[in-house]
């Protein structure tokens, strides 16, 4: 996302919105702003109804949805497993809210946004992975992506801005929908934890110049003349391209590297003199699109892909040299920790997982996978040198069709592909 990705603009910007406020004797307006003292105690948060809610729910070791509306329809979720949060999200500017944190968090992750959609296609929109930006997190997780760390911050800042924007709105409904088929598969958040932590910034934000404003609004140059007389060339220029009327408070902060209170403070003198405006914006657009994907053709017998995950390059020159002879095309995959993400790309018609590799297993692998809608009738066959009962049971659990053991003959890994594509082809029909 353009708005998050430069670094070189974000210390332009921050230069500028650093002489901004002091240009032609409007420092002493700031500092009046910054010494006003806030008209709400900061334990005013926790006597606010949902807050007190997510409380009872903690006491209650609730597991499932808790939805809160607005007035105005706005709806946020939190999803929360035996009373810890797991994540939340909704509001007005979920994808904004996302962007910015992965920007602070890890923003190695906003270097390609398009490879989102490849994988958000795949995901089961049915059930809790309609969250998609918990699903996302997950399967980085999976591919060591990011850390546990950079997800537990990602949640974090989440959850303490869908508060702070909850705290804003009056007339809060609720509803609880219990699930205790949730799990928890990323860190959880301790509720009290998750309040504290949106406390000062909440206590800050009730000065009275700006307790009536909100960080989702923008930003936009009313007054241009008057702004570009006061203004060296550079920096008049720097404003103009920074206060477009569409990066919200929130945004700003994040490409000035400062606090959304402190920032709000350096623009106020402007807006009380009317040459800029505050305004509501739309959300980004979002990465997925709600719709149920086409059910691709069927491919031809000799078109078929088949992957072998497997760390031993034995086995996978093995595996290749029987497959093309039998006409399939194949892939092969070293790294079982990155396998997922290349499995997503080449979307294989047949899988073979290697058991035991370095970091990961191929329960683990086949679990991730049926978790993809892609994936959910994928023949999946579990390889390995120990064929007991308990390994045959548990990769039923972790949703294997089959299971073969090493080492393998052609003939026993044919038959095993024409079994369960033949099957795939008669539900088919």
């Amino acid at each position: 996302m353009e708005q998050f990705s430069s670094t070189s603009r974000g210390n332009g910007v921050a230069s500028a919105m650093k002489i901004l406020p002091v240009a032609q004797g409007l420092k002493e307006v700031t500092m009046s702003a910054k010494q006003i003292t806030p008209v709400i105690s900061m334990n005013f948060l926790t006597t606010l109804k949902p807050v007190r809610f997510l409380k009872t729910l903690k006491r209650l070791q609730f597991s499932g949805q808790l939805v809160l509306t607005g007035s105005q329809g706005e709806e946020w979720l939190f999803y929360l497993y035996r009373g810890s949060i797991m994540y939340a999200t909704g509001g007005i500017h979920t994808v904004r809210r996302w962007h910015r944190n992965l920007a602070v968090h890890c923003s190695q992750m906003l270097a390609n946004t398009s490879a989102w959609r490849d994988i958000l296609a795949g995901i089961n929109t049915t059930d809790f992975t309609n969250c998609w930006e918990y699903q996302l997190l997950c399967i980085w997780i999976a591919r060591r992506d990011i850390t546990q760390v950079q997800v537990a911050q990602v949640i974090r800042s989440g959850i303490a801005e869908v508060l702070f924007d909850i705290a804003k709105v009056s007339n809060v409904t609720h509803q609880i929908k219990p699930d205790n088929s949730l799990s928890s598969q990323l860190p959880l958040i301790d509720v009290d934890e998750a309040i504290k932590q949106v406390e000062q910034q909440w206590q800050a934000w009730q000065e009275p110049k700006i307790i009536h404003y909100s960080p989702n609004q923008a930003p936009v140059i009313k007054q241009a003349k008057k702004l570009q007389e006061r203004s060296s060339t550079d920096i008049y220029q720097t404003i103009t391209k920074l206060l477009d009327g569409q990066h919200s408070l929130r945004d700003l902060a994040v490409q000035t590297k400062r606090d959304v209170v402190a920032l709000t403070h350096l623009i106020l003198p402007y807006i009380q003199l009317g040459w800029v405006e505050l305004i509501t914006i739309p959300d980004l657009p979002t990465p997925v699109s709600g719709e149920k994907l086409p059910t691709p053709p069927k491919k031809d017998s000799t078109r078929v892909l088949v992957a072998c995950v497997d760390d031993s390059l034995q086995v996978r020159q093995t595996m290749e040299k029987l497959l093309t002879t039998a006409g399939y095309q194949f892939l092969g995959v070293e790294d079982g920790v990155r396998s997922l993400g290349i499995l997503l790309t080449r979307k294989p018609d047949f899988i073979f997982l290697d058991l035991v590799m370095p970091n990961t297993n191929g329960y683990e692998i086949c679990t991730q996978l049926r978790k993809l809608s892609s994936f959910r009738d994928t023949p999946i066959v579990i390889l390995t040198g120990n064929d007991g009962f308990a390994n045959r049971l548990r990769s039923n659990f972790a949703g294997a069709s089959d299971f073969v053991s090493k080492p393998f003959d052609t003939k026993t890994v044919l038959d095993v592909i024409d079994k369960h594509l033949k099957q795939d082809a008669v539900i088919s029909h």
